[in-house]
């Protein structure tokens, strides 16, 4: 009987820190505020795109940026997006009036990380195309979960700045120019440890970061550094922290309470009594 409930009490035990892992993970993680439906702060972004990656227009996770243009022009924004999060980038395309439209247009999204690789989609709608009577085009793509750290030869999404590009892929040519508007937004899910990663980069992959002797001139100089310009809500996270760690350590005692445990079981009652003491 003291050994069940021993082996009771273990995974009692046991149970507990496994609960109270992902919820101190979720409150400790600086990407734990990624949530939209819990963000507070207002979800008017930038009204005006740019054309080129120097001139993409910023905004933060959870707002939604607007923009006027030509049919034909390329439109860019960049957002934030740090390690443990998978960003999904969504874009709406107001048509011009179908009087005015001469056939179908096809639109496209993509998304570049700090280095202008492209990212591929996950899933998502990237490229749709409207027919000469709809009104608006959705578009979506989900990024893979953004890691910490990666080889040099892959094309792994890192933490740092993310572009959006959106443009108009096929049109007739009486179409071209005519005035549409854009409306892009993104949205960042924190997926923990699961996607995490050792090591981390000595900077996001920010437009024009610099070495640390730069980034102390700036600070020296009272300018903000390239990197906290373009961080996100709450600063980027250091990369070595995930709930990994509280699940390793649970881990660890849970194998320590089944040595316990098994000990327990196969230890026996000690020396028989009717064996003789001299025996």
């Amino acid at each position: 009987m003291r050994t069940v409930r021993m082996l009771a009490a273990a995974a009692l035990t046991g149970a507990a820190l496994l609960g109270l892992a992902a919820p101190a993970a979720l409150a400790d993680s600086p990407s734990a505020t990624a949530d939209p439906g819990a963000d507070t702060r207002s979800t008017a972004g930038p009204t005006e795109a740019g054309t080129t990656f120097r001139t993409a227009a910023r905004f933060l996770p959870g707002q939604h940026a607007t923009a006027r243009a030509a049919t034909g022009d390329y439109l860019y924004w960049v957002f934030p997006a740090d390690t443990g999060q998978r960003p999904t980038v969504n874009a709406t395309v107001t048509l011009p009036d179908t009087a005015l439209r001469h056939g179908p247009t096809t639109w496209r999204v993509d998304v570049y990380d700090g280095l202008r690789r492209r990212q591929p989609c996950m899933y998502g709608t990237q490229v749709r195309t409207a027919a000469k009577e709809t009104a608006t085009v959705e578009l979506a793509c989900v990024l893979r979960p953004v890691r910490a750290a990666a080889d040099a030869w892959a094309n792994d999404p890192l933490p740092g700045s993310y572009y959006i590009r959106l443009t108009v892929t096929g049109l007739a040519d009486e179409d071209l120019g005519r005035p549409f508007s854009a409306r892009v937004g993104a949205t960042l899910l924190d997926e923990g440890g699961a996607h995490a990663t050792d090591g981390a980069l000595a900077a996001p992959l920010v437009p024009g970061a610099t070495t640390a002797d730069r980034a102390e001139a700036d600070a020296d100089a009272g300018r903000p550094s390239a990197v906290a310009a373009a961080a996100p809500e709450g600063g980027w996270s250091s990369g070595w922290w995930s709930d990994r760690w509280l699940w390793t350590a649970a881990g660890g005692v849970l194998a320590a309470l089944a040595g316990i445990g098994g000990h327990a079981l196969t230890r026996g009652a000690g020396r028989p009594s009717r064996v003789p003491p001299a025996a």
